[in-house]
């Protein structure tokens, strides 16, 4: 046992090990290419076959019920929909402003608007009662009654504006994602109105064909084609459509198709510029983000880099001035 012992202590065995485990990682790295072969292309084909497998049983389900009314639409919750007509908290909690909001971060329909007036309901009452439990069952810090009563009241106002801050960071996101997306599918629709396409058929396309780098894009020009079919005026669809993202780069695009629609101006020339104006935005954000890297990266390098670079530099010439072994 003790020989074992000293076999693995062994710097030079321990260094063979290393490099056995090396050279093994990187043939495996190597490999695996060759080995998995074309795995898209399966993943592909299997999610098409799972598509028309779930179209084909929707169609069967939808024929069995065609006598009964059918929704497509989700509803709300009975309890949740029972506690907000009960309190009546769309009037008070309610506001355009919300509504708006839930539309930009994806969230369509009764369900969502029931969900997060019983949301705001409930998160203060929830954050209140924890910090009181933790403040008076678990440990007070040492703090006074009216402390404990001022931190309630805090987790109380945190617990308000929980859900606006969850709404906020599901815009943020969304909006990311059809911002990184909107060039390439302004590409997309360019080269779709010229080959000849109408306007519905070209968003529609594009919408298959960006969904891959953005579900949310694709769905917002899903929404804007099925509009398009069944509005009065073209011009509420495009106007719809940014004001579900709010974004100006979606706007000035909407702008020039309400434009193109009213006075026959050619759409092409309009949407090669604007693609080439987004392009160049999405350039320029990406060089502002690099610029601002170096002034973010002092920090980390004084904190973490600096120290680690001077005992590499230092603890060989303190071992010769001092001799240590």
């Amino acid at each position: 046992m003790l020989a074992l012992t000293l076999k693995l202590t062994d710097p030079h065995i321990l260094a063979a090990v290393l490099a056995a485990f090396a050279a093994g990682a990187t043939v495996i790295t190597l490999a695996l290419p060759l080995i998995e072969g074309d795995g898209l292309g399966r993943r592909m084909k299997a999610v098409g076959q799972e598509r028309e497998r779930i179209r084909l049983r929707e169609r069967e389900r939808l024929a069995k019920g065609a006598s009964s009314k059918v929704s497509l639409r989700q509803a709300p919750k009975a309890y949740m929909k029972g506690i907000v007509e009960r309190f009546k908290l769309g009037d008070w909690l309610g506001t355009e402003t919300a509504k708006q909001k839930l539309v930009m971060a994806g969230f369509r329909g009764s369900q969502s608007e029931v969900t997060f007036l019983f949301f705001r309901l409930i998160a203060p009452i929830g954050f209140a009662i924890t910090v009181a439990f933790y403040l008076f069952a678990v440990d007070d810090f040492g703090l006074s009654f009216m402390m404990k009563l001022a931190a309630i009241v805090a987790g109380a106002f945190l617990g308000v504006k929980s859900p606006e801050i969850f709404l906020s960071n599901k815009i943020k996101k969304r909006q990311l994602s059809i911002r990184r997306a909107w060039p390439d599918s302004l590409d997309l629709l360019l080269i779709c109105v010229e080959s000849g396409m109408s306007i519905e058929q070209a968003f529609r396309r594009v919408s298959m064909e960006v969904g891959t780098q953005s579900v949310a894009m694709a769905e917002e020009l899903t929404l804007t084609t099925a509009e398009l079919s069944y509005l009065p005026e073209r011009k509420v669809a495009y106007q719809n459509l940014a004001s579900r993202t709010g974004l100006d780069i979606v706007k000035a695009v909407t702008t020039a198709l309400v434009q193109a629609e009213r006075y026959g101006t050619p759409l092409g020339t309009a949407l090669r510029v604007l693609a080439q104006e987004s392009r160049d935005m999405r350039m320029n954000e990406a060089e502002k983000k690099a610029a601002a890297l170096p002034p973010k990266l002092t920090v980390p390098m004084i904190v973490f880099f600096l120290p680690v670079l001077f005992v590499v530099i230092m603890t060989p010439a303190m071992i010769q001035v001092f001799g240590w072994q």
